[in-house]
């Protein structure tokens, strides 16, 4: 019997045309956009999409001109040592973070820095103040442009790549850069999973994996398992003020110690010099010796000094690698395959130091400039629906843990570092004090027990709680993590249904200074910690105890006799006078003794309140 092929009334009968998608690599010195060739399809290839001078690679700078134009890519880079107030480089190092975090940075950047409304630092150009989400938006905008002409119409979707260490406040802005420049943002993506996106899928690789990103302004490493089509990041960790661009001041510095000239110079020359410094280290990729001139001063570079000047570098890199290794309880020989990724990776020393510390030679055979957004073009057509059947399960981490504050400055944590997102978690709290109403949430990160040693993320209110007894209304609070690894946090009150949420935008990230002092702030006073965090827990269970008992007295204290009375009130005198500066062991054996006092007062109180009930009411109203 032959098969009718059916349709709509009205409808085609032609196959639906592909969707639009790209992936893009939001890089700190450089930037690219690729796609999925429609002709490759089925074997998923990608390729990076040239722009009008049949280049790839677009470099990430920004010019402001005073007649209201701006340039992007290569002019603008050019134009650094002659304008640079009015042109941005590396503007990714600034993207999250604060003026204070700004500011650490120093003389590596030569911009003029100017607050606004919120926390983030704007930049003093001709047109005005301009903030490096507003200079990511231009970088994503031209690569828009060449992905649309490319590809002959409008986007359908993106993917664009994060370094994995971003944190909630750098991959919101990132979103935000996404929007203003208007592209269809599909995810985000981490730039160590989109590499091994790109070679997995190349080499269907199973196994252990490490991801070694060091691009111009930023380093990850990644601990991936890659099994049947699944990408799960084991840990991760990185330096957001680490790459390429460190090991050009490294050899601007060495240039300025060999010429004799002061440390102390004009922005232009700073430029000047960063580019020498640059164009030295990419030629002694191929070369073993480079002539360098600086002004009136001339003089080589050799491949073995370079690795003298980065070898500081290198080691903050190998130490980032070593954690994380430690994080996933792995060895370094149980890495199967290591994936260099960026270009600061061509650099002979590092794929040396990489492949000492790992045992053994890295791969190269992707691009390292390209393979990151090679990755994001291919996840972003499966997402667009353009391969069906093909389903990739892509699972990031979560850098630092999340939690919330409990009664008495303690921190509940509710997602643990490590944890694979997306993921949302619930749990359950309950009021600390009689007829309250409302509730503050402040929802905290880091891995220390108190609150005073996290740091602060967001603060939001539950009112309409129904008014009860403290400990007796539910409260249950919902933490979920999207794929873009944002936070939002949600409060409802199980008994009036009230609730309130927020999605947590901090206005800028944490440095990679931050990040790592908390970590090793977290292991160093782990043991402290914990009883800090079981004497505070004392602590509050005898003011919960104390504030019970005065309740209670006050109410019923003609059920007791005079010497209990007193007994009971020397108890709770001694206890409130240990409370501030006893130690924990005294505080328990106080409340202990208290309790032991007023069991016999809280079995008075409860026959009095059934009294109470029972008075007056036949047998027959009971039994019904």
């Amino acid at each position: 019997m032959p098969l009718l092929q059916i349709a709509e009334p009205g409808q085609s009968l032609a196959p639906k045309a592909p969707r639009r998608a790209v992936g893009i690599d939001l890089g700190t010195t450089n930037s690219l956009v690729a796609a999925v060739h429609p002709a490759a399809r089925e074997r998923a290839a990608a390729v990076p999409l040239p722009g009008e001078d049949g280049t790839v690679i677009l470099p990430s700078a920004v010019r402001y001109l005073a007649n209201g134009a701006i340039e992007v890519g290569d002019s603008a880079k050019a134009a650094a040592s002659s304008d640079p107030f009015n042109t941005v480089l590396s503007g990714k190092r600034l993207i999250g973070r604060g003026i204070e975090d700004i500011q650490r940075l120093g003389s590596q950047l030569p911009y003029r820095f100017a607050s606004g409304d919120s926390a983030m630092p704007f930049i003093e150009t001709a047109q005005g103040p301009k903030s490096p989400v507003e200079v990511s938006a231009s970088i994503l905008g031209e690569l828009r442009k060449r992905a649309e002409n490319a590809l002959g119409g409008v986007l359908d979707g993106v993917v664009i790549t994060v370094p994995a260490y971003f944190d909630e406040a750098q991959r919101q802005a990132t979103k935000d850069a996404a929007r203003l420049a208007g592209l269809p943002l599909l995810r985000l993506l981490s730039e160590p999973t989109a590499a091994a996106v790109a070679y997995g899928l190349d080499h269907q690789a199973e196994g252990l994996l490490a991801v070694y990103d060091l691009g111009g302004g930023t380093f990850d490493i990644s601990i991936l398992r890659l099994s049947r089509g699944v990408f799960e990041v084991l840990a991760s960790g990185g330096d957001s003020a680490l790459g390429g661009d460190d090991f050009d001041l490294a050899i601007a510095r060495w240039i300025i110690e060999q010429s004799g000239f002061s440390q102390d110079i004009a922005p232009a020359q700073q430029r000047e010099l960063l580019q020498i410094a640059c164009t030295a280290k990419e030629a002694l990729t191929e070369q073993a010796s480079v002539p360098l001139a600086y002004q009136h001063w001339q003089g080589s570079l050799t491949r073995a000094q370079l690795q003298i000047l980065i070898e500081p570098l290198m080691a903050r890199s190998l130490k980032v690698c070593r954690r994380a290794l430690r994080d996933a309880d792995l060895s370094a020989a149980d890495i199967q395959t290591v994936i260099m990724v960026g270009g600061a990776t061509r650099v002979p020393a590092v794929r040396e130091a990489v492949g000492r510390l790992f045992g053994k030679a890295p791969l190269t055979s992707i691009d390292p400039d390209q393979v990151v957004a090679i990755g994001a073009a291919m996840q972003a057509d499966r997402l667009v629906g353009n391969r069906q059947g093909d389903e990739l399960l892509l699972l990031d981490v979560i850098p630092l843990t999340l939690g919330l504050e409990t009664f008495g400055g303690l921190v509940e944590k509710i997602l643990p570092r490590g944890s694979p997102i997306p993921l949302s978690r619930a749990q359950e709290f309950t009021t600390g004090k009689d007829g309250q109403s409302a509730m503050v949430i402040h929802v905290l990160q880091g891995e220390r027990e108190l609150v005073a040693d996290c740091r602060s993320l967001a603060r939001f209110e539950l009112r309409g709680i129904t008014p009860m007894r403290a400990g007796a209304a539910k409260i249950r609070v919902t933490f979920a993590v999207d794929a873009d690894g944002l936070l939002s946090v949600s409060a409802r009150d199980l008994t009036s249904d009230s609730a309130a949420q927020i999605e947590v935008k901090p206005s800028y990230g944490l440095s990679e200074e931050e990040i790592t002092r908390m970590l090793k702030e977290a292991f160093s006073h782990a043991e402290d910690d914990k009883k800090a965090r079981a004497h505070r827990e004392a602590q509050v269970e005898a003011e919960q105890l104390l504030a019970a008992t005065d309740a209670a007295l006050k109410q019923d204290a003609h059920l007791l006799g005079s010497g209990e009375q007193q007994a009971i009130e020397q108890a709770v005198l001694a206890l409130r006078e240990l409370l501030p500066a006893g130690t924990r062991d005294a505080i328990e054996a106080q409340s202990k003794q208290l309790i032991r006092l007023t069991d016999a007062f809280a079995a008075k109180r409860l026959n009095e309140s059934v009294k109470a009930h029972l008075a007056g009411r036949a047998l027959n109203e009971l039994e019904n």
